[in-house]
């Protein structure tokens, strides 16, 4: 197996354990949603060759790695749960009092202190090991990314950039429960060169789409390509398009779903609207309706957010039809949702043309189309 020796993973690096309309593709006669990975700044340096130690965000039930690193690491995480916060507020004070002049010669103030200081940190780590493994989450694991020759759909590529049609059950770059099999590993396999902004474990990813979601992704082959379209996206220049099949049959034939997303507060492998979360836009227009019970979608995005379409269209009360996350119906043997990105607009980094992709739905989405129209057309 082939592996791109200069892309493997290195240092630690915290990894994720996420539609023109119908008629102009010629059907009709009409998490994944995308998310920014870098947001334009200052490029990383160049990071050594070899093999080393990385992280994978990932869902650890298991023994706890107790390595220096990984303990910072835990303390870190911890912190993102305020498991650090309630440590210093309600537990440490009572432990403090307790370890004051315990450490060091009477008198010895300076080697008291220091004593007390090195044994709260110790304690901190400890409690913050304790919350991350009661949690699960977040924990050093060494992983290698190595090219692999999985069949990818390029549907354009020059020196500057390549534009995929993802496949569904393709995960964009490896996370937890997918450390190979990827389109990053299928990318160094069949592309020659990838940006280094992200790091080695997600050369050339400027946005990203859902495991199951289907359809346009672009990819950068080098920096200056990469801060190009990652601006692009930041400054909504770029088009990022998609068509899904809802439930249900909302009153409007337009609009826009302005709700602020952030991580399920009790579910940690969804999202949902969350007063406090990021802002989220989301433009739609209705393509074709089917009898009121279901209606096929255009998607604009407005901002990146994971699951962005999936969570919006759930929230106003016509989640994707197949989504197994965010509806609960199972519908025409479906396992996966049907959302496709089906339209990909940017200029292009060294010309500054304007370029429009377009990638026909998946024969599943296809075919779920033909059977509704035969019921209700």
């Amino acid at each position: 197996m082939q592996t791109r020796e200069s892309l493997r993973p290195g240092g630690f690096h915290g990894l994720c354990g996420a539609e023109v309309v119908e008629a102009s593709l010629g059907l009709i006669g009409s998490g994944g949603e995308a998310e920014i990975v870098h947001e334009g700044g200052e490029v990383p340096a160049p990071q050594t060759r070899g093999k080393r130690l990385g992280l994978v965000r990932a869902a650890v039930v298991g023994q706890l790695k107790h390595e220096a690193d990984g303990d910072e690491f835990a303390v870190r995480e911890a912190s993102r749960f305020g498991w650090v916060k309630l440590f210093d507020e309600e537990v440490e004070p009572m432990g403090e009092r307790h370890l004051t002049g315990a450490a060091g010669n009477a008198g010895d103030d300076t080697r008291a202190d220091d004593g007390v200081e090195e044994h709260v940190a110790q304690r901190r780590r400890r409690f913050a090991l304790r919350k991350v493994r009661e949690r699960g989450v977040d924990l050093p694991v060494e992983i290698s990314v190595e090219a692999e020759n999985i069949p990818i759909d390029i549907v354009y590529e020059d020196a500057d950039i390549a534009v995929i049609n993802k496949a569904c059950g393709m995960v964009t770059h490896p996370c937890a429960g997918s450390p190979s099999g990827t389109l990053v590993n299928a990318l160094l396999y069949h592309v020659k060169d990838l940006s280094g902004i992200n790091g080695e474990f997600r050369p050339g990813i400027v946005h990203r789409l859902d495991k199951d979601t289907t359809g346009l992704i672009v990819i950068a082959k080098n920096d200056k390509a990469h801060l190009s379209l990652s601006s692009q996206i930041e400054k909504k220049t770029a088009g990022r398009y998609y068509l899904a099949l809802l439930d249900g049959n909302v009153k409007e034939n337009a609009g826009t779903i302005d709700q602020p997303i952030a991580r399920h507060k009790t579910d940690r492998k969804k999202m949902a609207v969350d007063k406090d979360g990021r802002n989220a836009i989301t433009y739609y227009t209705v393509v074709e309706r089917f009898g009121g019970k279901y209606m096929l979608v255009k998607f604009k995005l407005g901002t990146g957010r994971t699951h962005q379409i999936r969570v919006h269209s759930k929230f106003i009360g016509h989640p994707v039809v197949g989504d197994p996350l965010y509806n609960g119906k199972k519908e025409f043997g479906l396992e996966s949702q049907l959302l496709h990105a089906y339209r990909l607009e940017l200029d292009h980094p060294s010309t500054g043309e304007r370029m429009a992709f377009c990638a026909p739905l998946p024969d599943t989405f296809r075919k779920t189309l033909k059977k509704l129209r035969s019921v209700y057309h």
